[in-house]
């Protein structure tokens, strides 16, 4: 029996993009299933929404409407309680899953049944989707230039950003154990990674298999600005991994990781997040 794949595909005012985000689903090489989540957006991504299934309609996708707006990790766990799936991918609507994407997932982490997520190289786009680069730069061949780690990845994964959160192919038995995301926070890929990977192995695929589409507007292009909770999230995971750190190697991980977060607060004005990712990291220095 084939093992069941579902794509989130979340969507807050991606009205110029979720039907492409939707048609990539659509388009895999592997049977998917699909469910919509649109929460409370106030352009016409529900119409958009509604009009496709409506053209597509032998086809069974779901679909979940929030009359409020919830939050990114609210509305995907929402979404995770109504489904039955072996493998789940977060898909924001404003980006694509290219044609082999859930195949290469589902061949990687059949291989690899400990594994947790299955993670893959991007193409970043713009607005109009022209090509701006590769997550990881490639060769001629498409292959990454350099290693890219897997395996093991609770340190690296709390010292820096390497991971491109749109490849990831969640195992749907580990995710849920781990209570799927953190609806404290204002973004959930950093936070749910490192429960993850606390526990299991992550797996690479060497492959392009996600474009990513960069906009000037989006929550992540200005997380470190006065007013986006993200650095406000971001700083709540850390104090989550100071009790979840054994040794001093993870220590020195996450002293990095509050260096580089405190810079950046620093850097936009954000005195009082400064002053705490600060107060954090003489925690973790004197943490015995």
């Amino acid at each position: 029996m084939p093992v069941k794949v579902v794509v989130i595909c979340l969507c807050f005012n991606h009205e110029k993009y979720v039907e492409e985000a939707m048609k990539s689903v659509l388009a895999q090489t592997y049977p998917t299933e699909l469910i919509v989540v649109d929460d409370d957006s106030n352009d016409n991504s529900i119409q958009k929404i509604t009009s496709f299934v409506k053209l597509h309609s032998d086809i069974n996708i779901k679909t979940l409407f929030f009359e409020k707006n919830v939050g990114n990790c609210k509305a995907f766990n929402s979404a995770l309680e109504l489904i039955n799936a072996d493998y789940i991918i977060d898909l924001a609507a404003d980006d694509i899953l290219l044609p082999n994407r859930v195949e290469e997932g589902v061949k990687n982490m059949e291989t690899y049944k400990e594994a947790a997520v299955n993670f893959t190289n991007a193409n970043y786009i713009d607005e109009k989707g022209l090509y701006i680069k590769s997550h990881y730069a490639v060769s001629k061949s498409g292959k990454s230039l350099k290693d890219v780690s897997e395996g093991e990845l609770f340190t690296q994964i709390l010292e820096r950003y390497f991971i491109c959160p749109p490849t990831l192919m969640f195992r749907a038995s580990f995710l849920r154990k781990v209570g799927g995301y953190d609806e404290e926070l204002a973004y959930e890929d950093f936070d749910v990674m490192l429960r993850l990977s606390r526990f299991h192995p992550f797996t690479y695929a060497d492959k392009i298999l996600v474009e990513k589409r960069k906009l000037s507007n989006s929550l992540s292009t200005n997380q470190y600005k006065k007013g986006n909770k993200q650095l406000s999230s971001t700083l709540k995971i850390c104090l989550k991994a100071f009790e979840m750190i054994e040794n001093k190697m993870e220590k020195r991980a996450l002293l990095k990781r509050l260096i580089y977060e405190s810079k950046q607060a620093f850097i936009n004005k954000r005195f009082l997040l400064f002053s705490s990712f600060i107060s954090l990291g003489f925690k973790t220095i004197l943490q015995k």
